[in-house]
């Protein structure tokens, strides 16, 4: 009976976090418009922290021995073909609040040059950047959601909200070998945050999402993305036994969207949730460790081996966390959580062309971030101005 009462008040106190985790998503991710967002952008940047701490020590200027010299060119050659006036507005001080201001929703106004604005030779040098900065699997996941974009608006039939050249990109100080700089992609399900120093690349807040996830008509019929990211999780959950998914699965009920490092949460207060790696099998440890690389693997394949053993050196406090049904068509959340690295992956319910109350499968959210003030490559950026005795005040343009 005693055993009985202990497991309900297990439940019950699962059952709670797991409500008070969607009521604090759904109120963290209204953003500007509901006053969120300009509050989360008045804060001074701190970075995702487990326990209200920041853990010190977690990241070092050192040579990754990757270069990146491609993408020091690549974004000189976008820059070379931009008009005087496009140019101005793409660039912005390499500490500048501009990069904090990314938005996964398709209403704010976007800073930087927009695709809808170039010219064909300017997109192609816009891709070169891209090509020069992502796998080839990161470069075609990006593609895909802006093209699920256009299959968007043509649902909607709304193609001043959303399009496939609604995306926005600006250069965050002067494209280097050796000084700090960096690039973002900004709009609409799509966004990506670059930062460079040297041959190092922190490549985080990363947001990837789609609604549709698949084109099943229109100029983009047959564009699918984010089903790998899906089913490896899935196959990890249900790799686990009775006792680990006991631990793993915080509620079996999804009934609202559970995604917190989106959108104006570079501060976000997140505890460790789920199963630690220590307590997997070696098989699932590497499942896990897949599900990981299937994230990083979008930044180009040098610098995600270096990010990948940044990981594997944290693996025994990596967390793996499930909201959900475990089911072949169930909806579901999961989060893997580590002092270098926080991923989440959320089936959300849907906005547009129409809305519904509960979670899909037809519209995800997934979201990649350095916790403990590594977000932007801020703690490198840093170290950076420590070692080179800079005064450290912001330069901020508002």
């Amino acid at each position: 009976m005693l055993k009985h009462r202990n497991t309900l008040i297990v439940l019950t106190a699962a059952a709670i976090l797991v409500a008070g985790l969607t009521a604090y998503s759904q109120q963290r991710q209204r953003g500007p418009r509901g006053g969120g967002g300009n509050a989360a952008l008045a804060e001074p940047f701190r970075g995702v922290a487990a326990g209200g701490e920041i853990e010190k020590g977690l990241f070092k200027i050192e040579s990754t021995g990757v270069s990146t010299k491609p993408v020091v060119e690549a974004a000189e050659a976008f820059l070379a073909g931009l008009t005087d006036e496009q140019r101005k507005k793409t660039l912005f001080p390499v500490d500048d609040l501009e990069w904090r201001k990314w938005d996964n929703r398709h209403r704010p106004k976007r800073e930087g040059v927009g695709f809808d604005e170039m010219n064909e030779a300017q997109r192609d040098l816009a891709f070169g950047l891209l090509r020069a900065s992502l796998s080839a699997k990161g470069l075609k996941l990006s593609q895909d959601i802006m093209k699920l974009n256009g299959t968007l608006a043509e649902l909607a039939n709304n193609f001043d909200e959303y399009g496939e050249w609604l995306y926005w990109i600006t250069i965050m100080g002067e494209p280097s070998e050796t000084e700090p700089w960096g690039w973002q992609l900004d709009g609409h399900h799509l966004v990506i945050n670059y930062f460079v120093l040297g041959d190092q690349v922190v490549m985080s807040p990363v947001f990837v999402g789609s609604e549709p996830i698949r084109a099943t008509s229109g100029r983009f019929k047959g564009t699918v993305v984010l089903q790998v990211e899906q089913d490896k999780g899935l196959a990890l959950i249900r790799s686990l036994d009775t006792d680990q998914q006991a631990e793993a699965i915080l509620s079996r009920t999804k009934n609202g969207n559970n995604a917190l490092a989106q959108a104006y949460q570079d501060n976000l207060d997140l505890d460790y949730a789920g199963i630690p790696a220590s307590k997997l099998t070696d098989n699932q440890r590497e499942m896990l460790l897949d599900v990981v690389a299937e994230f990083v693997g979008n930044m180009r394949d040098g610098h995600a081996r270096v990010k990948m053993s940044e990981v594997r050196k944290h693996l025994d406090r990596t967390y793996f966390a499930w909201i959900g049904g475990t089911g072949d068509d169930d909806v579901f959340y999961y989060r893997v959580h580590s002092p270098v690295v926080l991923i989440e992956f959320d089936h959300q319910r849907r906005v547009a062309p129409f809305r519904t109350s509960e979670p899909t499968r037809d519209h995800i959210h997934a979201v990649l971030r350095t916790p403990n003030g590594n977000d932007y490559g801020k703690d490198l950026l840093r170290q950076h101005y420590e070692q080179h005795h800079h005064d450290g005040s912001p330069h901020h343009k508002h």
